[in-house]
C-alpha cells in the first residue's frame, strides 16, 4: 500500500501546518465532461471574480492570505521569486489575466483555492513511484522536470518539497508542480492536497475539502478512497 507522509523535517518547521488531503478513484476527467456540466467553468469564472475580495490592498505581498505564505518560504532553501501557488494565483487575478480552464479537475480545484485562498494542488496518483513525502531534501538533487520545461532543473539542498522514489513531484512546497505526476484528461486517480499553516483558517480547509469531495463525486463520478486532515499527531495516511 502506498503512503502519504509528512515527514518530520516539515513539522519542525511548520508544528501547527495542517494538510488536507483527499484521495480519489475512478476519476471521468476527459474533455467531454464539459459538455456534460457547463457549471466547471462557471465555477472558475465566478471564483476568479470572488478572489478580488482576498486583496484588498495594495502590495499583494502584505495581505494577511499571502502574507503567511511569504513569512513560511522563508523558512527553507529557495531561489529568489519562488511563491506559494495561492500567490501566483492572486497575482494573476490582481492583474486581471484571470485563471482559465486546464482540465475538468484542474478547474474544480483551482476554483475552490481562488475561492478560499489557500493553496490547493492535484496529482496523478498512479504515477507516484512508492510512498509521497513531504519533507526537506537534506542533499538536494532529486529529479524535477517542471511543466512547461524540458530540462530536468532538481531541487536544491535544504527544500522543502513533495518527493517519491523516483524525485520531485512538486518543488518548493506548492510552488511548481513536475510532468511526470500532473493531472491528466486520462487521469483515473487523483491525489488532491490543500495546505495550510495559519490555524485560524481551519474552517476554509474544511470547506475546500467538503467542496471537492462533492464536486469529484457528483460531476467526475469519482468515489472517495481516503480523506484526512495530517497534522503533526496525525501525520500520515494510506492513498492506494
Amino acid at each position: 500500500m502506498k503512503k502519504f507522509i509528512c515527514e518530520n523535517s516539515f513539522w519542525e518547521l511548520f508544528p501547527d501546518a495542517e494538510i488536507g488531503v483527499l484521495v480519489l478513484n475512478g476519476v471521468d476527467n476527459t474533455e467531454a465532461v464539459y459538455d456534460a456540466h457547463e457549471e466547471i467553468r462557471d465555477d472558475l469564472a465566478a471564483a476568479n471574480e470572488e478572489a478580488v475580495k482576498w486583496i484588498p490592498s495594495m502590495p499583494l505581498s502584505k495581505n494577511p492570505v499571502v502574507a503567511v505564505w511569504r513569512q513560511a518560504f522563508q523558512k527553507f532553501k529557495k531561489k529568489k521569486g519562488n511563491r506559494a501557488s495561492i500567490e501566483a494565483l492572486l497575482a494573476r487575478v490582481d492583474k486581471g489575466n484571470y485563471v482559465g480552464g486546464i482540465n475538468p479537475l484542474v478547474d474544480i480545484y483551482n476554483a475552490a483555492s481562488l475561492t478560499y485562498a489557500l493553496p490547493v494542488g492535484g496529482e496523478n496518483l498512479d504515477a507516484f513511484v512508492g510512498n509521497l513525502r513531504l519533507t526537506i531534501s537534506e542533499e538536494g538533487g532529486d529529479e524535477f522536470m517542471a511543466l512547461g520545461d524540458e530540462e530536468n532543473t532538481p531541487t536544491l539542498p535544504g527544500e522543502l518539497c513533495y518527493l517519491d522514489d523516483q524525485g520531485a513531484v512538486c518543488r518548493c512546497w506548492n510552488w511548481r508542480d513536475g510532468q511526470r505526476t500532473m493531472l491528466t484528461n486520462d487521469t483515473v486517480n487523483a491525489f488532491l492536497i490543500v495546505e495550510s499553516v495559519d490555524p485560524s483558517r481551519h474552517d476554509d480547509l474544511v470547506k475546500i475539502l467538503d467542496r471537492l469531495e462533492t464536486k469529484s463525486a457528483e460531476i467526475l463520478g469519482a468515489s472517495i478512497f481516503a480523506r484526512d486532515i495530517l497534522t503533526k499527531d496525525n501525520p500520515e495516511i494510506t492513498i492506494g
